[in-house]
C-alpha cells in the first residue's frame, strides 16, 4: 500500500447531542470507557499510516489535555482554529501538513467497521482525486452518483438527472490526493463545495459503496444511546460499569445499562436500558428507564426495539433456541422458540415439569405447543449472575449469592437425585465416557487446531491419557447435574431469588462437575479466599442434606478430574461459538479459560505428562 497521513476531523460544536456537549465535547463523548476520539484513532492507527492531525475549537483545550495524556500524545499533530473553519476550511488550515501524500479523513463521531485498507486501496487503484466511503442510508442519502460510482451532484437533484443518478449517504469517511487541497478557498469553506468544484474542474470524485458493514453517526442523545447499546450487543454484554465504580450497592439493573467513570450511583436505584455519563447522579431510591443521565440533566431516549408492540428478541448467549419477551396487559412472559429438529425441546420440558415439582429453582412453565416447538415462560427478567458481576459488589455481597448459587445447586444433586425416578428420560441420560471423550475431542478439534492452528498433536500417548481421564472422570459417583452451570445460566429475580436457566443439557455426572463451573468459572475470576469458603460451604451443605448419597473423599478426589475436563470443554465451547456460530466476543473468555486450564494440569502432570506438555504450550 502507498503511504499515506490521516485527518480527523474534531472541531464540531456538537449543537445536536447537546445538553450532552454541555459539558463534554463530543470527541471525548464515552462509549463504553473510551472516548469516541480514542476508538476512530485506535482505528486509524491499526493501519500504517505515517502521519495524524486533529483539529479543535470547541473545548479545545479539553480535548488537547485528553491527547496529550493518551498514548497517541507524540503521534498526533494537533490544528486549533480561533472560529470554525467548517470541513473543508479544516482541510486549509492543514494544508502544509496534508500536501505531502494522500491523506485518510475521517470524522471524529462516526463509528463502524468499515474495511479503511480496502477503502484506500480502491482509491489507489482507480485514479481519483477523491473517494468517498458511501452506503445506502435512506435517512442520509443526498449524494448522487452515475452508474460508474462517479459523484454528479450533493443534495437536490434537477428533474432531468432522476434516474441517471443513484442517492447514497455520504459516511464521513473519504480519501484524499494532496491536489484537492488546492481547490479549496482560504478560510472556511465545505467539503461538499470542495467536491463539487472538483466535479466542474474535471476531476474524478469517485465512491466506494460500504453498504451492510456496521455505521452510527453519534450526532444525537438518541443516536448515542442506540450505538452504545449496539456496541453492548456485539460484546455479547448487557451491563457496562467502568473501572473506577469501586462499587453498585444494591443497585437493580436491566436491559443494556452503562455505568461510566465518575458516575454516582445512590442506594437501591434502579436503571433499565440507561447511561449514567461522567458526573451524572442515580439517586438513592431513583427509577430510570430509556435515560441518559449527566451531571445536570435527564434525557429520555428510548431502545429502538422496544417502540413496537411485537415480541422483543432478547438473550444473546450461545444457544440456537431464539427467546422473545411477549407482552400480555401488564405482564410479561419469555416465548421460547426452538428449531423443528431441535432435540432439547421434549427434554426442556420434562425437566421444567420435574424440577418444579421438586422445588428446583427454575422459571415456571406457563404453556407449551409440542407441535410449533414453542414454550412460554415466566419472564425472570435480565439480570444473569453475570450480568451482576459486571458491576463490581463487595466480596460480602458476592459471597452471599454465591451462595444463594451453590443452595440451589446442592437440591439439583440431592434432591433432584434422589426422585430421578419420576423422570425416566433423566434416567437414560448418562455422562458416560464416551461424553468425556467427546469433550475432549471437541477441545483438540476446535480449539487446538481450530484457533491455535496447532497440528499433528495427536501422539498414541496422548490418545491413552485422553482415555485415561474420560475412565477416572466416570468413576465418580453420578447425580442429576446441569451440566452447564455457569453464571450466564443463572438469573436473579427482581425479588432476590436465584432460578437456573438452560438445565435442558441436564445428566446423570459427576457433581463436582458443576461446582468447578460455577467456582471455576472463565466468565468471573474469584478470588482464592472467597472460593476456597464457597467450595467448603458447598461440601458442609451437601454433606448434611445428601448424608446417604454424598461421599466428601470421593468428591474432593473428583474436583481436579472435573476442573480439566471442563475447562477443555469451555474453551472448545467459546472456540466453536466464535467461529461457527459467528459470536467473535466469546473469544475474550479465552485468555482465562487457558489460565485455569494451565492451574488445572498442574497436580495432574505426572499422571497426564503429555497432556501437560500440550496444555504448557498454550
Amino acid at each position: 500500500m502507498k503511504n499515506f497521513n490521516a485527518f480527523i476531523l474534531a472541531a464540531g460544536l456538537g449543537e445536536r447531542l447537546r445538553p450532552i456537549t454541555n459539558h463534554i465535547p463530543k470527541p471525548l463523548v464515552p462509549l463504553l470507557g473510551k472516548p469516541i476520539l480514542e476508538r476512530v484513532l485506535e482505528r486509524v492507527f491499526s493501519l500504517p499510516v505515517q502521519k495524524t492531525g486533529v483539529n479543535l475549537h470547541y473545548k479545545r483545550e479539553e480535548i488537547e489535555q485528553w491527547i496529550s495524556s493518551s498514548p497517541y500524545s507524540q503521534n498526533v499533530a494537533l490544528f486549533p482554529e480561533e472560529t470554525i473553519l467548517g470541513t473543508g476550511g479544516a482541510l486549509w488550515n492543514a494544508k502544509g501538513f496534508l500536501s505531502e501524500l494522500p491523506f485518510l479523513l475521517h470524522n471524529s463521531d462516526i463509528i463502524s467497521d468499515m474495511n479503511l485498507e480496502e477503502l484506500l486501496r480502491r482509491h489507489f487503484d482507480s485514479g481519483n482525486l477523491v473517494t468517498l466511503a458511501v452506503h445506502d442510508y435512506p435517512e442520509f442519502n443526498t449524494v448522487a452518483i452515475n452508474d460508474d460510482g462517479l459523484l454528479r451532484g450533493v443534495g437536490i437533484i434537477d428533474k432531468d438527472d432522476i434516474g441517471k443518478s443513484k442517492l447514497m449517504a455520504y459516511t464521513g469517511i473519504s480519501v484524499y490526493e494532496p491536489e484537492f487541497l488546492k481547490l479549496l478557498p482560504e478560510g472556511a469553506s465545505s467539503l461538499v463545495d470542495g467536491w463539487l468544484h472538483a466535479v466542474e474542474k474535471g476531476y474524478r470524485v469517485g465512491t466506494v459503496d460500504v453498504s451492510g458493514c456496521y455505521w452510527s453517526d453519534i450526532g444525537t442523545p438518541a443516536r448515542y444511546a442506540e450505538t452504545v447499546f449496539e456496541m453492548l450487543r456485539r460484546e455479547g454484554e448487557m451491563i457496562y460499569a467502568h473501572a473506577s465504580i469501586k462499587g453498585c450497592g444494591d443497585m437493580e439493573a436491566s436491559g443494556y445499562v452503562i455505568v461510566e467513570e465518575n458516575a454516582l450511583l445512590g442506594r437501591g436505584a434502579v436503571l433499565k436500558n440507561s447511561v449514567l455519563l461522567p458526573g451524572g447522579r442515580a439517586e438513592d431510591g431513583g427509577l430510570y428507564e430509556g435515560c441518559i443521565l449527566g451531571r445536570d440533566f435527564i434525557i429520555k431516549t428510548e431502545m429502538p426495539e422496544a417502540a413496537g408492540e411485537g415480541p422483543v428478541l432478547i438473550g444473546r448467549g450461545g444457544s440456537d433456541r431464539s427467546y422473545y419477551r411477549i407482552k400480555s396487559g401488564e405482564r410479561t412472559s419469555v416465548l421460547m422458540q426452538c428449531g423443528e429438529d431441535d432435540p432439547d425441546f421434549e427434554r426442556h420440558i420434562e425437566f421444567s415439569l420435574f424440577f418444579r415439582k421438586y422445588s428446583i429453582p427454575t422459571p415456571w412453565l406457563e404453556s407449551h405447543d409440542p407441535e410449533k416447538k414453542t414454550a412460554v415462560f415466566e419472564d425472570l427478567g435480565d439480570a444473569s449472575l453475570y450480568n451482576w458481576l459486571r458491576c463490581p459488589r463487595d466480596e460480602k455481597a458476592e459471597e452471599g449469592i454465591y451462595r444463594k448459587a451453590l443452595d440451589m445447586l446442592i437440591l439439583l444433586h440431592v434432591d433432584a437425585t434422589l426422585n430421578m425416578m419420576d423422570c425416566p428420560i433423566l434416567g437414560e441420560r448418562i455422562f458416560d465416557y464416551g461424553h468425556f471423550r467427546w469433550e475432549t475431542e471437541y477441545f483438540m478439534e476446535r480449539f487446538i487446531r481450530g484457533v491455535r492452528g496447532m497440528s499433528n498433536l495427536h501422539s498414541p500417548l496422548l490418545e491413552r491419557e485422553f482415555e485415561h481421564l474420560a475412565s477416572v472422570c466416570d468413576s465418580f459417583v453420578k447425580t442429576v447435574m446441569h451440566r452447564d452451570f455457569q453464571s450466564q445460566n443463572i438469573m436473579i429475580t427482581k425479588n432476590g431469588e436465584l432460578k437456573m436457566i438452560d438445565f435442558q443439557g441436564a445428566r446423570m455426572g459427576p457433581s463436582a462437575y458443576d461446582v468447578v463451573s460455577i467456582l471455576w468459572d472463565p466468565y468471573h475470576r474469584l478470588s482464592e479466599s472467597l472460593r476456597g469458603r464457597l467450595f467448603r460451604y458447598y461440601v458442609e451443605k451437601a454433606g448434611k442434606r445428601g448424608k446417604k448419597t454424598f461421599g466428601i473423599k470421593g468428591f474432593i478426589k473428583s474436583i481436579p478430574y472435573c476442573r480439566l475436563q471442563r475447562h477443555m470443554q469451555a474453551l472448545g465451547a467459546y472456540a466453536f461459538l466464535s467461529s461457527v456460530k459467528e459470536k467473535k466476543y466469546f473469544l475474550k473468555h479465552v485468555p482465562e479459560g487457558v489460565r485455569l486450564l494451565k492451574e488445572d494440569i498442574e497436580p495432574l502432570k505426572e499422571e497426564l505428562p503429555a497432556l501437560y506438555q500440550l496444555i504448557s504450550r498454550l
